[in-house]
């Protein structure tokens, strides 16, 4: 080649380093990698993981804060598979500027997470106040959504309760079919070989059949309590004694007695997934789904999440109260407006809104062109409903109902679409609520990093 060779860099990968860098280097100066190490390190109250563990004895177990870092970093990541966050611990630098550069296995994060997980959630709270006093949460303007997240479990593996019925009789007959011709087996084994075999032993296709009869009587009888407590708690209560001038009680139907019990069979449309049982097959934009409905209330001001819940009911008119209220237990205050969709509609929510001091701006029916329209239910003259298709109306586009959007659809975008958390890796509702908690927690970490 003529003429004077380019000179480069040069990259000798052989070369050992002369000093063991510090973790403070491994990322940038002001990274959320550092934030949030530091956060939990300097600001958090982790006494309720860290009072768990007393035993002096045994292997010094990694340092709690620092799971508690890595778990709560690695949320703002994206990564929440246990098994991706240790593949992260050993090839990302962000994930060693939090660890220090220890590397803990999948079974330890996996384990951490499962046995301090109410704790974890709760540090919702914790980190809510962190965000109330860098002046990130006004409450001028609250919008209230849900949005359906997929359950740790397959709707295919849900199976209705008319079918159950089904099932169970085909299965019962296989079954017993199956114990029979293993009985007559036996019988002429010991007839040809010998008694040296017990001669009780089951085949495995005839104890897998067993196993899925009992599970699936299981579901049924769960279903069939869930029935019974509905039918329990409309049971028409009996008049009050007024003494003995009060009229006699009405006698009962001819085909029902005094202590008949009240009809608590579950239709046979009913449904139960073998694999989490509390979950519930919800209609979401992909069609239908096995799924929570996760619920924010998020502050118009800055996107931080107020209040959170978690409900395995598709509908969320029974949503209003119980989010009002964790906006009040959490921040010790009430916000002076929130805005919801049609779905939180109803006489009873807009009443408690009123009684709260909290003036409502919610969609009395679907939305058409950005607008809320007033057409969506139907309400009688003088109602709270069309008082509120009233007061949108008049807003017309500078309704404060425009907020909504803009506010809390954003956040549910920002979960599921940037950072991938469209389906919870727990099952249960008690564990997934507290799952969500853990995810929104990161969501105003990563807020409060950008304030900082």
């Amino acid at each position: 080649m003529g003429g004077m060779s380019k000179r480069y860099r040069a990259w000798d990968v052989d070369q050992p380093l002369l000093l063991p860098a510090s973790v403070q280097e491994l990322v940038p100066a002001g990274h959320v990698a550092h934030f949030v190490r530091n956060l939990v390190r300097d600001s958090l109250d982790l006494s309720a993981i860290l009072d768990e563990y007393q035993e002096l004895r045994g292997y010094p177990p990694y340092h709690p804060a620092m799971m508690t870092a890595l778990l709560l970093y690695a949320y703002c990541q994206g990564v929440y598979s246990s098994r991706r966050i240790a593949q992260a611990c050993e090839q990302r630098v962000d994930f060693m500027a939090v660890t220090a550069r220890q590397q803990p296995d999948f079974r330890t994060i996996s384990d951490f997470r499962r046995r301090h997980l109410p704790a974890l959630g709760a540090l919702f709270g914790q980190v809510l106040a962190l965000c109330e006093q860098a002046g990130l949460v006004k409450l001028g303007h609250v919008a209230l959504d849900g949005t359906k997240l997929q359950a740790n479990a397959s709707k295919h593996k849900a199976m209705s309760y008319g079918r159950m019925k089904q099932r169970e009789a085909e299965l019962a007959a296989e079954v017993q079919q199956w114990l029979e011709q293993a009985a007559a087996t036996d019988a002429a084994e010991d007839e040809a070989l010998g008694v040296e075999r017990r001669g009780d032993e089951l085949p495995e296709w005839v104890t897998n059949k067993q196993k899925r009869l009992a599970k699936m009587r299981e579901a049924m009888a769960a279903l069939e309590a869930e029935a019974a407590a509905s039918a329990e708690s409309e049971k028409p209560k009996p008049p009050p004694d007024d003494g003995p001038g009060a009229s006699p009680p009405s006698e009962p139907p001819a085909d029902e007695g005094p202590d008949s019990p009240p009809a608590a069979t579950p239709p046979d449309k009913a449904q139960r997934n073998f694999t989490d049982p509390e979950s519930r097959i919800m209609k979401t934009a992909d069609g239908f789904e096995q799924a929570y409905n996760a619920q924010a209330a998020v502050d118009a001001d800055s996107q931080v999440i107020v209040a959170t819940g978690l409900t395995n009911a598709g509908n969320d008119k029974e949503q209003v109260v119980p989010m009002a209220e964790a906006i009040a237990q959490n921040t010790g205050r009430v916000p002076k407006q929130l805005s919801a969709d049609s779905g939180y509609c109803s006489e009873s929510n807009l009443a408690e809104l009123v009684q709260r001091g909290i003036r409502g701006y919610v969609a009395t029916g679907r939305q058409k062109h950005g607008k809320p329209s007033a057409t969506g239910q139907s309400a009688k003259a003088g109602s709270r409903v069309q008082e509120m298709s009233r007061r949108l109306k008049q807003g017309g586009h500078r309704s404060r109902y425009r907020l909504r959007k803009q506010t809390v659809e954003p956040v549910f975008g920002q979960i599921k679409a940037a950072r991938g958390f469209r389906q919870f890796l727990l099952r249960g509702l008690a564990k997934v609520t507290e799952e969500w908690r853990l995810v929104c927690t990161a969501h105003n970490l990563l807020k409060l990093a950008q304030a900082m």
